[in-house]
């Protein structure tokens, strides 16, 4: 009876043994079915194909180093998918072949990309351009990411601005708002958003934006509804967002509050580098800076209870790491691509020398930060005015840049027809094109008030400009804060801005598109309207007639403009940079006399409204006192 019950207790024994190592060994393999959830993700490369200089010497980015980071992510993480949020082009020399060549998504295909989104600056070389684009990459035969796009849509035939070619050009390429992917028995949705300030900025893309969150609701519920019914499974749900954050808010935190069912946003747009995940009604949101300066990583745990947050690394791409030996040689293939068939026709070199600086200039961010003058924009500014005149043989009165369209620094030391082109890397196609037009003297001098007003509620908005000398005080009146402005001539004399007068100004496309943008960001108080040379308004639209041509019938590149001006400093650049020359003065000073030194109407507003505040505050009371003095007479005569 006793070995009877010993051999029971053994079976026992054994059998709960099997069940825990089975429980345990099935909690395990759960678990590493939810930890095989991985993301790798960009978004902002902007044709950044090659590495790029950093601030203190190193380097960053570079396609060939990125495969390398992202091969030894796939070695760890076999099931991960590789997805980006938009702008992948616009940004190098590469991008002179986004028409022709589709580089970069065919380089996005080399790599293993599974899927993108449009960003702004895919836009820039107008719908026919992207039509071209899509095209190319289709014609080319190579592996290409699937591109998602849920709700900015081309118009359809029969509504305005219906453009065939590129519909069908969306629709060879199979441009769609949604896939659904497996990896590792794990099912994706992934859909494509963009935001408003995106579609701002692309003023001409002729697409018709749509609610966010609206469509991105539609996508979510209809896409697991069908991964539900044709799979069987409870999927992933990611967005690829070409919207944006700010300081933790912004486009994509409003789209993941308003929306559920989003696990992941990828969030591009603004450039932003999240060290930790922005968490919002259980979406998690995820940037990794610029021009492939990091490859993101995200694990996400998957199981029973939704979404979890398992792992959050940005992997540095800088040069500690090695080339990967296919892209690079790939990477080189396009290069040679670019010297052929674009650089040739201007004369020049991919890594041709320009100039030696020996100077120091500000990086993009220190440009914008505050309102001063740049050295490095007096040369772009420079440039343009410098250009133009020499292309077409008439005087330019002012030439100008926004902090917005500059992208890159000068480095100091060997400046090449690369580092121009990364600083000016709006400088092909129509938006790259420098343009002429006139303003009248009332709408120079709004000019200058938008670079002293707006700045700070805009700082992509700030000036920089050429044949102008003027200050300002920081602590005046909204919208006149100018206190003194004059035209700056080549021979350093002086000449008054007539307000009736008109004036020749010269500013890159972009800028010139944008100058619409200025009544709304100074809630109407300003205005700037372009002119012809006999004075008639000139629609935005049609701007590009306006575009500068040499004696050839060539339009005039900004970046050409710019690598024309170094090159003509004959190998040293011009001690005229070392230091800022006073083009622009900025201050802040309460001193009586500058804060009302050359007042214009709003000034006078505010003192008329001053007075009439204080002469309610003191009249008022004066009235009551005597109101009361009254009454106390009234009773006394009546004793």
């Amino acid at each position: 009876m006793k070995k009877l019950s010993i051999r029971v207790l053994s079976v026992l024994l054994a059998v709960l043994m099997l069940t825990s190592l089975s429980v345990t060994a099935f909690a395990a393999s759960a678990d590493d079915a939810a930890e095989n959830v991985t993301v790798l993700f960009t978004h902002d490369l902007h044709s950044h194909l090659l590495p790029s200089k950093d601030e203190d010497g190193g380097e960053f980015g570079g396609y060939a180093r990125l495969m390398t980071v992202i091969r030894a992510q796939r070695e760890k993480y076999p099931d991960s998918i590789l997805v980006d949020g938009g702008d992948f082009s616009m940004g190098s020399l590469f991008q002179t072949a986004y028409t022709t060549s589709a580089t970069e998504l065919r380089m996005m295909g080399a790599m293993g990309y599974d899927a993108t989104v449009f960003g702004n600056h895919e836009y820039d070389y107008l719908p026919a351009g992207l039509a071209s684009m899509l095209n190319a990459a289709a014609a080319s035969g190579d592996p290409v990411p699937a591109i998602l796009n849920a709700n900015y849509l081309p118009p359809a035939e029969g509504e305005d601005g219906y453009n065939a070619e590129l519909s069908a050009a969306l629709d060879i390429y199979g441009v769609k708002k949604y896939t659904i992917l497996e990896r590792g028995g794990v099912y994706f949705v992934l859909f494509g958003i963009t935001g408003i300030d995106s579609d701002k900025c692309a003023p001409n893309s002729g697409m018709i934006l749509e609610d966010a969150a609206t469509a991105a609701a539609e996508v979510v519920s209809s896409a697991i509804a069908e991964c539900k019914q044709t799979y069987g499974a409870d999927p992933v749900v990611i967005c690829l967002s070409h919207g944006g954050t700010s300081d933790g808010k912004g486009e994509d935190y409003d789209l993941a509050e308003a929306v559920d069912g989003i696990d992941l946003i990828v969030s591009g747009h603004t450039h932003t580098k999240l060290d930790e995940p922005i968490e919002v009604n259980g979406t998690y949101i995820v940037s990794a800076d610029e021009y492939g300066k990091y490859l993101g990583v995200v694990r996400l745990k998957k199981d029973a209870d939704g979404v979890s947050l398992a792992d959050y690394e940005l992997i540095p791409v800088d040069e500690n790491v090695e080339d990967d030996a296919e892209i690079s040689a790939l990477v080189e293939s396009f290069k040679n691509n670019v010297e052929e068939e674009y650089l040739a026709d201007y004369g020049v070199g991919f890594d041709e020398v320009l100039v030696n600086n020996t100077y120091d200039f500000e990086n993009v961010d220190e440009v914008k930060a505050t309102q001063h003058e740049s050295t490095l924009t007096n040369i772009f500014s420079d440039a343009y005015k410098w250009a133009v005149e020499k292309a077409t043989g008439e005087k330019v009165d002012m030439a100008l840049t926004a902090a917005g369209v500059i992208r890159d620094t000068l480095p100091m030391g060997p400046v090449t027809t690369s580092d121009v082109f990364n600083a000016a890397s709006l400088g092909v196609g129509t938006e790259g094109e420098l343009i002429a037009i006139y303003l009248t003297g009332q709408d120079l001098l709004n000019v200058l008030e938008v670079d002293a007003s707006v700045q700070p509620l805009m700082s992509s908005a700030q000036l920089y400009c050429s044949g102008v000398e003027y200050s300002f005080n920081t602590n005046r009146m909204l919208f006149n804060k100018v206190d003194y402005s004059a035209l700056r001539r080549d021979d350093g004399t002086t000449e008054q801005i007539d307000p009736e007068g008109m004036y020749r100004v010269v500013t890159g496309m972009y800028c010139g598109q944008m100058l619409g943008e200025v009544k709304s960001k100074s809630f109407g108080l300003l205005s700037i309207t372009p002119r012809d040379e006999k004075g008639n308004e000139i629609a935005v639209a049609d701007l590009v007639n306006y575009v500068v041509r040499d004696g050839d019938g060539v339009p005039v590149k900004e970046w050409y403009a710019i690598a024309s001006y170094l090159k003509e400093m004959g190998g040293e650049m011009d001690p005229a940079y070392a230091e800022p020359d006073g083009r622009k003065v900025v201050y802040s000073s309460l001193d009586p006399v500058k804060l009302l030194r050359n007042a214009n109407k709003f000034t006078y507003i505010l003192i008329a409204v001053i007075v009439v505040v204080l002469a309610i505050v003191i009249g008022v009371p004066v009235l009551i006192v005597r109101s009361v003095k009254k009454r106390r007479a009234k009773k006394a005569q009546a004793k």
